[in-house]
């Protein structure tokens, strides 16, 4: 099999090895074969190598992302809704609650700011002015503000309402939704 990262190769080598355990399943009341147990326990440790480098990757990007930056902010962001929706499998791939642990494990290791935002309203929030937009659809790539004209992208300007809650010393955007804007502090990431 030619090279397709290590996730997609340990998917695929997953599938063959559950398929492989389908096929040697017996039936209702009666005793599994040691075929089926070995494909069991081989199906079992490919999970465990694949949460592994998962696990590894996390903490590679965590102490990058640490190093570069004093302060931190992270959007608490819970992906377990996504497992019941069509974005189930990507949102297990992407690995967002291992990414999010080593990343606040090293940042208080290193010392750093580490502040949680709570995501309500981050994407929908003008970054410039604070203004709430009424509706985005999801499929709306670009944020423009109706209030003060600012157009930025999507990501880019929940990124920059979540640091500068974060800056603010606040944990949402409801906190500091009123208040004046803060000058941008060098040193500092939201993710």
């Amino acid at each position: 099999m030619p090279f397709l990262g290590h996730r997609k190769r340990c998917a695929a080598e997953l599938a063959k090895a559950q398929r492989r355990m389908a096929r040697r399943r017996s039936g209702k009341g009666r005793p599994q074969s040691r075929g089926y147990q070995r494909a069991t326990r081989e199906a079992a440790k490919l999970l465990e190598k694949a949460a592994r480098q998962t696990r590894h990757d996390s903490r590679v990007w965590a102490r990058r992302v640490v190093a570069e930056h004093g302060l931190v902010a992270v959007e608490d962001f819970r992906p377990k809704f996504l497992a019941k929706s069509t974005m189930a499998r990507k949102a297990a791939d992407a690995a967002i609650g291992a990414a999010k642990r080593a990343l606040i494990e090293c940042g208080v290791r290193a010392g750093r700011r580490v502040v949680l935002v709570q995501p309500a309203y981050t994407s929908m929030t003008c970054s410039d002015c604070f203004a709430r937009a009424k509706r985005m659809e999801l499929c709306e790539r670009t944020f423009r503000c109706c209030d003060c004209g600012y157009t930025a992208g999507r990501d880019r300007n929940a990124a920059r309402v979540i640091l500068v809650v974060a800056e603010r010393g606040h944990n949402s955007v409801e906190d500091v939704r009123q208040a004046g804007h803060l000058p941008q502090v060098g040193g500092s990431v939201a993710v």
